[in-house]
C-alpha cells in the first residue's frame, strides 16, 4: 500500500500530463468498447432474424439440404403432423412450423413474373416469427382465410396487383404437370430485401398443397424458448425415435446463414484492427508520459539510488503509477462507453439502409460484461508493460551520472 500511495502522490505532480493520459487512455477503452458493442448488437440482430426466418432448428431429410430436387417436394416430408406432435413434447421447443418452399408463376391474365413461394401455417408463423414482414396494404394472411396471398411490393408493382385483386398461382407438381389456382391479394408487405420483394410470395399450406397436388412439406422449422440452446436441443431432437426412424438431419439457422457468417468475419477483422491500433495508440501515450516522467525527476532517481533504492523498486514505483493511470482511464472509458450507449437508446439514432435492404435500423451498443472486464483488465497492464519498457535502461544508469543530470 505505501509503494501504491507513492505512485498516486506521484501521478499528481504533473497534473495536466497525468490528466491528458488519462484522457487519451479512457477515449481509447471507450472506443473500443462502443466499436465492439456495435459489432454485438449486429451479431445479435443478425442471428435472431436468421433464427426468425428459418427456426433456431430445421428438420429435413439429408437429401433436401444437398441435393437438388427433379420435382417439387421430391425429398418433402411425409407424416408431418406426427412429427411435430413429437418434437413439441420438448420441454424447450416453443412451436414447430410446417412450410412448403417452391417455385413458379404469378400472373394477372396478361402479365406473368417468376415467384419464389412459401406455404405456411399463418396463424403460428406470423405469431412465432412476430413482425419480420412490413405491411404496405391490407392485411397478412390467417387460417381462416383459403386462396388468398400476400407479396412482395417489389412484385405487386410489377404486376400492378391491388388489395383484393385476382392473380394466378402456377407451379409444376410433385408428378411433373402444371397445375394453376386462382387466389385472392390480401397483402402487400415488404420485407426489407429489394431482390426478395420481386419474387416474394406466402400462402397458407392448403393452397401450396393443392397447387403441388401433395401432402408432403419441404421441412420444419423448430422455434426455441432462447437462444443459446440451439445446440443442446440439436443433440436432444437428432435423438428423437421418430426423427431417427425417418432418416432425417436437424441442422441449426447458422448453417443456412451466410449473411450471418460474412458480416461477422468482416466486422472481427474490422473491429479486431481498430482495437489493435487503439492499443498501440495508447502504449506510445503511456510510454511517452512515464519517458518525460523518468527524464524529469533523473537527479532525484540518482538521490534515491544513493540512499539505497533498488532499480527494481523503482520500476515497481514508475509501473505503478501506469497502472494507475491505465486502471483509471479503463474505468473512466467504460462509465462513458455505457454514457453512450444510453444516450444511443434515448435518441433513437437510426442508421441508413445496408445495401440491398429498403429501410434501416436503430443505432444502439450491446455492452458486454465480459468485454468491460477484459478492457478494464487489460489496459492498466498494457500501461504498465509501456512503462517497464521506457523506464529499464534509464533508472540502470549510474548513480553519479543520474545525480549530475540537468
Amino acid at each position: 500500500m505505501r509503494w501504491l500511495r507513492f505512485a498516486a502522490a506521484n501521478t499528481m505532480r504533473n497534473k495536466r500530463r497525468s490528466l491528458v493520459t488519462l484522457g487519451i487512455t479512457a477515449l481509447g477503452a471507450c472506443a473500443i468498447l462502443v466499436a465492439a458493442g456495435f459489432a454485438l448488437f449486429t451479431y445479435h440482430g443478425l442471428a435472431e432474424s436468421s433464427a426468425r426466418s428459418t427456426g433456431h432448428l430445421i428438420l429435413a431429410k439429408p437429401a433436401a439440404f444437398d441435393d437438388d430436387e427433379d420435382v417439387p417436394l421430391q425429398t418433402g416430408l411425409d407424416h408431418w403432423e406426427a412429427l411435430r406432435s413429437a418434437l413439441l413434447t420438448d420441454e424447450h421447443v416453443r412451436n414447430v412450423l410446417p412450410r412448403i418452399e417452391f417455385t413458379g408463376l404469378l400472373s394477372n391474365g396478361d402479365k406473368s413474373a417468376v415467384m419464389l413461394a412459401i406455404g405456411i401455417d399463418p396463424d403460428a408463423e406470423f405469431a412465432v416469427r412476430g413482425p419480420f414482414l412490413r405491411v404496405k396494404d391490407g392485411d397478412v394472411i390467417t387460417g381462416d382465410n383459403s386462396n388468398e396471398i400476400v407479396i412482395g411490393a417489389a412484385l405487386a408493382h410489377t404486376l400492378k396487383a391491388k388489395v383484393g385483386g385476382q392473380l394466378t398461382l402456377l407451379a409444376t407438381t410433385t408428378e411433373g404437370a402444371f397445375n394453376a389456382v386462382d387466389v385472392t391479394v390480401r397483402g402487400i408487405v415488404s420485407s426489407g430485401v429489394t431482390e426478395l420483394d420481386k419474387r416474394l410470395v406466402y400462402c397458407d399450406l392448403g393452397t401450396a398443397q393443392r397447387l403441388l397436388a401433395t401432402h408432403r412439406v419441404s421441412n420444419v422449422g423448430v422455434f426455441l424458448d432462447r437462444m443459446d440452446g440451439v445446440a443442446a436441443a440439436q443433440r436432444r431432437l437428432q435423438q428423437l425415435p421418430l426423427v431417427r426412424a425417418q432418416g432425417l438431419q436437424v441442422k441449426t439457422w447458422l448453417d443456412f446463414s451466410d449473411v450471418y457468417r460474412s458480416v461477422k468475419s468482416l466486422y472481427d477483422i474490422i473491429f479486431g484492427s481498430l482495437g489493435a491500433v487503439i492499443a498501440l495508440i495508447v502504449f506510445i501515450v503511456v510510454a511517452n508520459a512515464m519517458a518525460m516522467a523518468v527524464v524529469e525527476r533523473t537527479r532525484e532517481i540518482g538521490a534515491l539510488r544513493a540512499m539505497g533504492t533498488l532499480p527494481s523498486q523503482l520500476m515497481r514505483m514508475f509501473g505503478l503509477e501506469a497502472l494507475l493511470l491505465g486502471g483509471g482511464g479503463a474505468v473512466l472509458g467504460a462509465l462513458l462507453a455505457l454514457l453512450v450507449a444510453g444516450l444511443l437508446l434515448l435518441l433513437n439514432v437510426q442508421m441508413p439502409p445496408p445495401p440491398g435492404n429498403t429501410y434501416g435500423y436503430p443505432l444502439l451498443i450491446d455492452l458486454s460484461w465480459s468485454m468491460t472486464l477484459l478492457v478494464v483488465t487489460l489496459f492498466p497492464l498494457l500501461c504498465a508493460a509501456a512503462s517497464l519498457a521506457v523506464t529499464r535502461r534509464s533508472l540502470n544508469q549510474s548513480v553519479v551520472d543520474a545525480l549530475a543530470h540537468v
